[in-house]
C-alpha cells in the first residue's frame, strides 16, 4: 500500500477526466464537462501517459481515440470510479450529510417538449431530491450510466445494448412531417410516402444528424420508402430544426410529440404520413443488486 501511494500513476481525479476524454473523443468537450480548460485536461492526461510509461489515446487533427491499453484501462475502471461515487452516495443519505442527488442524462434528439412527462411527477413525489441533469448523445449516456457515473438516462434504443444496463420503461415515439407556414395548405387526411416525397420533391430537408440512432434509423427508412431527399442541414436537435422550418429553411420529419413546445407565433404546416416512422425510446439504469431506492421511485414516476 504503501508503495502505491509513493508510486500510483494516477489518482481518482485523473482517473474521472480520462473517462471525460474517453465518452467524448474530445479533448475540449472533455474539459467543458470537467471544468477546464482544453490545454489543462491535455496536461493532465498526457501526465498520466507519462507516469504509466504507454499511450492512452491515439489523437490526430480530427479525432480521439482510445488505444488498446487506454481500452483496457477505460474497461476496467469504471467500476472503481461507480464503487467510490455509491460510496458517497451511501454515506450522505445514511449520515444525511446532504440531499440526494439523482444523475441523469436525456439524449440531444430527445425534444425539450419531453421533459415535463420525466420529471414533473417525481419532483412533487420527492423534492428533497436533487437532479443533475446532462443532454448528451445516447452512445455517451450508455456509457455512462454503465460506468455509474449516470444514475439513469433517457435515449433513443441501440441496435447493441450492454448486458450490465437495464430497461426500466420504453415507448413508441411517432414522427410527423413539418414544412414552413408558408407552403400550401394540403389535406388533413394521412399521405403515403410517396407523396410525400412528390410534394417535397423541390424542398430542401433539414434532417437529424445521421451520427445519432435516430439519424440511422431514419435515413434508413426514407430510403426503404422511395423518398430521396435533398439534406440542406443537419443539427442532432429537433427543436432547432422545427424552428428552422418555421422560418422557412425547408421541411423535415420530426416526433408528432416535440411540437407541443413549438410556440404559436411560429407555426408549421402538419403533414401526417402513412405508414409512420417510429422510433423506440429507452429509460435505462445500471444492472446492480441493491439499486438505491430513489430510482426506481424516479422511473416508476415517468408519465409516458
Amino acid at each position: 500500500m504503501n508503495e502505491l501511494l509513493a508510486t500510483g500513476p494516477f489518482d481518482l481525479y485523473e482517473l474521472q477526466l480520462f473517462h471525460f476524454v474517453a465518452e467524448h473523443r474530445n479533448f475540449t468537450k472533455a474539459g467543458r464537462a470537467a471544468g477546464l480548460t482544453q490545454s489543462a485536461i491535455t496536461r493532465q492526461i498526457a501526465g498520466m501517459e507519462t507516469r504509466l510509461g504507454v499511450a492512452l489515446f491515439e489523437r490526430t487533427t480530427r479525432s480521439v481515440h482510445l488505444t488498446p491499453a487506454g481500452a483496457a484501462l477505460y474497461a476496467r475502471s469504471g467500476a472503481i470510479l461507480s464503487n467510490v461515487g455509491e460510496a458517497i452516495k451511501s454515506l450522505r443519505e445514511k449520515f444525511e450529510l446532504g440531499p440526494s442527488t439523482l444523475r441523469i442524462g436525456v439524449a440531444r434528439t430527445i425534444s425539450l417538449a419531453y421533459l415535463p412527462g420525466f420529471f414533473k411527477k417525481f419532483q412533487r413525489l420527492r423534492p428533497d431530491v436533487q437532479l443533475h441533469v446532462t443532454h448528451q448523445s445516447s452512445a455517451f449516456i450508455q456509457g455512462a450510466v454503465e460506468s455509474g457515473e449516470l444514475d439513469c438516462g433517457f435515449i433513443t434504443a441501440s441496435p447493441v445494448l450492454s448486458a450490465n444496463l437495464l430497461i426500466a420503461h420504453r415507448f413508441s415515439d411517432e414522427f410527423i412531417a413539418i414544412a414552413p407556414p408558408s407552403f400550401p395548405a394540403l389535406t388533413t387526411k394521412p399521405i403515403s410516402p410517396l407523396q410525400l416525397a412528390k410534394i417535397f420533391e423541390n424542398q430542401k430537408w433539414l434532417s437529424i444528424s445521421p451520427e445519432t440512432n435516430t439519424g440511422k434509423y431514419l435515413r434508413a427508412w426514407l430510403q426503404r420508402e422511395g423518398i430521396r431527399a435533398k439534406i440542406g442541414m443537419e443539427s442532432d436537435n429537433f427543436d432547432l430544426l422545427i424552428n428552422l422550418v418555421s422560418l422557412g429553411f425547408g421541411v423535415s420529419l420530426v416526433p408528432h410529440r416535440a411540437l407541443a413546445l413549438h410556440p404559436s407565433t411560429r407555426p408549421v404546416r402538419r403533414i401526417i404520413v402513412k405508414p409512420k416512422f417510429t422510433r423506440e425510446l429507452l429509460v435505462i439504469t445500471r444492472r446492480q443488486i441493491n439499486a438505491p431506492k430513489v430510482i426506481g421511485e424516479f422511473t416508476n414516476s415517468i408519465l409516458f
